[in-house]
């Protein structure tokens, strides 16, 4: 028999195991050749205060915590401004995901397509028909799974000060 597979909000009771699921992400990322999330972000503060803001989610396969994902509701500041491209409902209201990980024991299981429904759902159910994402132009998992969710590609966005933090900008209009 399967596991029951759901998602819940992180409590700071959870952080230790977020942490870890987002260490062992930063591991793959670097092994498949990117240099996203190799500098410090996201940081342990950062994972912090995304519990505390309650944007962090966890995916759960029966009582284990086997993925994080974060939505912001109100957005993300960094994706106000876009080059080489635009939105296409700029100024309107729109909701950010960041931050998405599966512990190294479920990858290959298609969990992240969880992640990304339950998110998509819990901010559309809040009124928000725009959804945006950024990923590393390394990051061909990120990329594969926002266009099987009909995200498009809208240009691009800086989450950092430096050129190294210019990411792609993919947005979903629902």
């Amino acid at each position: 028999m399967g596991e029951a597979i759901y998602m819940r909000k992180a409590t700071l009771d959870d952080l230790d195991a977020v942490w870890d699921i987002i260490q062992n992400a930063k591991k793959l990322l670097k092994a498949d050749g990117s240099d996203q999330w190799q500098s410090g972000y996201p940081s342990r503060l950062s994972m912090e205060q995304d519990i505390e803001a309650n944007s962090c989610y966890l995916l759960m396969y029966g009582d284990e915590i086997v993925g994080t994902g974060t939505l912001m509701l109100q957005g993300d500041t960094h994706y106000a401004y876009i080059v080489d491209g635009k939105w296409k409902n700029a100024g309107h209201p729109f909701a950010t995901i960041n931050r998405i990980a599966i512990t190294s024991g479920y990858r290959g299981k298609h969990f992240a397509n969880y992640i990304m429904s339950t998110l998509i759902s819990i901010a559309y159910t809040n009124g928000v028909r725009n959804i945006r994402i950024s990923t590393h132009e390394k990051n061909e998992r990120v990329h594969n799974l926002v266009q099987n969710f009909g995200f498009v590609q809208r240009g691009k966005v800086y989450t950092g000060p430096t050129d190294k933090d210019i990411r792609n900008a993919y947005e979903l209009n629902l």
